[in-house]
């Protein structure tokens, strides 16, 4: 049986619960040395910490657990789109970036114990949020044992996330869509030059791009990785571009 949390750390990972939607004295979070509270703390436990338990565990069984869950929402929300189009969606709904959003909306970092060298890394502080929130799907899953409390969680989250991008005519795939359209105009193809700007992991513009379509379109995007700094700059090229387009 797992060692009783203190009193301030089973309020604190309840407060959590409730920000999340979720039932704070529900039957697996009841008792301070229950199983259900013990998951959540050993998710919101990061290893700068220095504790035998942490969420490596559970980060790596929320990964699975995310994919499935989005895979159900968009059989039971989206089912009319073609197996490519699920696919793009999915990515969006369990991609690094919205995991972060998500923990920064539920006010993850409020519950997380980290260590003091990378509580100070402020740009790591997005890949922390991204990492702690996959993890504590994995712990609600081990505790529930289904996916009912991710759905009720989530859902209202992939709701908005999905209207976004299904209404967004590039599907959130920039790059293809300033590609498709400089071959039908026979301007060939856009060419990006992207440079690392930072060793920071976590830093929101690690990567910053350029991207040149020969005397149409010069445009910069910033990222975390080499792709979204170019699909930021697809993406500010296109908007550049709208006259142009018609749209």
């Amino acid at each position: 049986m797992p060692h009783a949390l203190p009193e301030a750390r089973v309020c604190q990972l309840q407060q959590l619960l409730t920000r999340l939607g979720l039932e704070a004295d529900a039957a697996p979070f009841q008792h301070a040395d229950g199983a259900g509270l013990a998951a959540l703390d050993e998710a919101l436990t990061h290893t700068s910490a220095g504790l035998a338990r942490n969420h490596e565990q559970l980060e790596f069984l929320g990964d699975a657990v995310l994919r499935l869950a989005a895979s159900e929402y968009i059989e039971r929300h989206h089912a009319a789109l073609a197996v490519g189009e699920r696919s793009a969606l999915r990515s969006h709904l369990v991609s690094d970036r919205w995991l972060a959003e998500v923990g920064q909306s539920a006010g993850i970092s409020e519950a997380l114990r980290i260590g003091s060298k990378a509580g100070g890394d402020t740009t790591a502080a997005a890949t922390l949020r991204a990492e702690a929130t996959e993890a504590l799907i994995g712990a609600l899953y081990k505790a529930c044992g289904s996916l009912e409390p991710i759905h009720r969680w989530l859902t209202p989250i992939w709701e908005r996330t999905s209207q976004a991008v299904l209404s967004d005519p590039h599907r959130g795939n920039s790059k293809s869509a300033l590609q498709e359209w400089s071959q039908a105009k026979g301007l060939g193809l856009p060419r990006y030059h992207t440079e690392e700007r930072s060793q920071s992991h976590g830093d929101p513009e690690r990567f910053q791009c350029r991207v040149n379509l020969d005397g149409w379109v010069s445009a910069e995007g910033r990222g975390r990785s080499r792709r979204e700094a170019e699909q930021q700059a697809a993406r500010a090229a296109l908007q550049a571009l709208k006259p142009a387009r018609g749209s």
